[in-house]
C-alpha cells in the first residue's frame, strides 16, 4: 500500500470543483451575470425551482464535528478533514453526487444543528458523520423532523444496513433463523442503530453491552436509548462482562474496541457461530482468532479479509436514490429495502462471501433501484 501521509502531501485534498461549461465570451453573460438573474428571479417566484436551475438537488455536505473519527476518537475537525474528503470522493466517483465536506469548530448540539439547517437551502441532502454518542441520536432525529431534504447519519444507519444485508445471507450459510441470540459489543452511534434495525426485521433475542459490561436495568447510565432496547429485546442476559453472553450465542457484533474477546469466548457459542467483528484499524478479535474457536463465519471492517462490513457500500446508492427520487425521510422500511437489495446481489452467499464489493458496478444503482417504490416521506407507494 502507497504511503497514505505522502498521497495526501502529493494531492493535497482528494476532490476538485470543476465547471460543467467552458466560460467563454458567449456562455459567460448567461453563467453569470447579467443572464443568470434570470434564473435566480426564477426561483426567487418559486423556491422548488432551484433544484431545476441549479446543483442543489445532487449536492449533499459530509457534515462532522470531529468528535468521533473513524477509531481515532474525538480528534476535532481540522483531523476529521481527511476522512470527510474521502467520502466525498466516494460519493463523487461511484453515484456521481456533489458532496463537501463541512468540518464544524463545535460540538454543541444546538449550534450543529442550528448550523446544518442555516446551510441546508444549498444542498439536497444531508449526510452526517463522526459525531459522537449520545448526541448524534437528537441531531439526526431534530435535523429529520426540521428539514424538508433526507438527513442521514451513516455511522449509525449506514453501519446498520450492511450488517443487516451481512447477516441475511450469513445466516442462509449456516442454516439459522431470526430467532438466533446475538450479542452486540459497543452501545454507541452505531451499536443502537445496528440493535433497533435487527428489531425492525425480525430479531428480538439480543443482549447489548457497553464499556462497563452486559446492560441491565440497573447500568444504563440514564441512558433513554440503552433503556429502549432493553424494553424491545426478549433476551436473557446475564449481569457482568460481555464475554459472559457470549454462552449460547449464535451471533457476535463488535463495533466497539480492538482485542475485545479471544478464541476461548467464542468456544462458549453455539455451534457454527457467526462473528461480525468491525473495530477499525484492528478489530474485536482478528479472524485467525476467531477461526480458532470455531466461528463459521467472520467479517471485519478491514479490506485485506474476506467479507468487509463497510458502511461505504450504502452511502453512495442510497443517496442516489433519495435525490433521484425527491425522497425527504430515510425510514426503516427504506434502510430494510436498501439492505434486502445488498443482500440479494450475493446470489449464493459463502463462508467468504456474504457482501458484495464496493467495486461491483451495479451496486449503486441496484440501491437507488430499491427506492423507486417509496414516496417523498419514505412510505412505500
Amino acid at each position: 500500500m502507497k504511503d497514505p501521509i505522502k498521497m495526501h502531501q502529493d494531492l493535497r485534498g482528494k476532490i476538485v470543483i470543476t465547471s460543467k461549461i467552458e466560460l467563454n465570451e458567449e456562455t459567460l453573460p448567461i453563467a453569470y451575470t447579467p443572464g443568470v438573474a434570470k434564473a435566480s428571479d426564477t426561483i426567487a417566484k418559486n423556491k422548488s425551482e432551484v433544484n431545476n436551475l441549479t446543483g442543489k438537488w445532487n449536492t449533499v455536505p459530509v457534515v462532522s464535528d470531529g468528535s468521533a473519527v473513524l477509531g481515532l476518537g474525538n480528534i476535532g475537525p481540522e483531523a476529521a478533514m481527511p476522512v470527510m474528503e474521502g467520502k466525498c470522493a466516494i460519493f463523487a466517483q461511484f453515484a456521481e453526487i456533489n458532496a463537501v465536506p463541512i468540518c464544524l469548530d463545535t460540538q454543541d448540539t444546538e449550534e450543529i444543528i442550528k448550523t446544518v439547517k442555516y446551510l441546508a437551502p444549498s444542498f439536497g441532502g444531508i449526510n452526517l458523520e463522526d459525531i459522537s454518542a449520545p448526541r448524534c441520536f437528537e441531531i439526526e432525529r431534530r435535523l429529520t423532523e426540521e428539514l424538508d431534504i433526507p438527513v442521514f447519519h451513516d455511522d449509525q444507519h449506514g453501519t446498520a444496513i450492511v450488517v443487516l444485508a451481512g447477516l441475511v445471507n450469513a445466516l442462509k450459510v449456516v442454516g439459522k433463523d431470526t430467532g438466533v441470540k446475538i450479542v452486540i459489543s459497543g452501545a454507541g452511534a452505531a451499536g443502537i442503530a445496528i440493535t433497533n434495525l435487527l428489531f425492525e426485521y425480525g430479531f428480538s433475542n439480543i443482549c447489548m453491552c457497553d464499556s462497563r459490561g452486559v446492560i441491565s436495568e440497573d447500568s444504563t447510565n440514564g441512558n433513554g436509548y440503552k433503556k429502549e432496547i432493553l424494553e424491545k429485546s426478549s433476551a436473557s442476559c446475564p449481569i457482568g462482562s460481555c464475554n459472559l453472553a457470549l454462552k449460547g450465542a449464535d451471533i457476535l457484533i463488535g463495533v466497539s474496541k480492538p482485542g475485545q474477546f479471544t478464541a476461548d469466548d467464542i468456544k462458549k457459542m453455539n455451534k457454527n457461530p457467526i462473528v461480525f467483528a468491525m473495530a477499525n484499524p484492528i478489530p474485536e478479535i482478528m479472524p485467525d482468532e476467531a477461526k480458532k474457536g470455531g466461528a463459521k463465519i467472520i467479517a471485519t471492517g478491514r479490506s485485506d479479509f474476506p467479507n468487509q462490513i463497510n458502511n461505504a457500500l450504502v452511502f453512495p446508492g442510497l443517496f442516489r436514490g433519495l435525490l433521484d427520487n425527491e425522497i425527504r425521510k430515510v425510514t426503516p422500511a427504506i434502510k430494510l429495502a436498501v439492505a434486502k437489495a445488498i443482500a440479494e446481489m450475493v446470489k449464493n452467499p459463502t463462508e467468504e462471501k456474504i457482501i458484495p464489493s464496493i467495486f461491483e458496478k451495479d451496486l449503486v444503482p441496484t440501491i437507488a433501484n430499491a427506492l423507486k417504490d417509496f414516496d417523498k416521506m419514505g412510505k412505500r407507494k
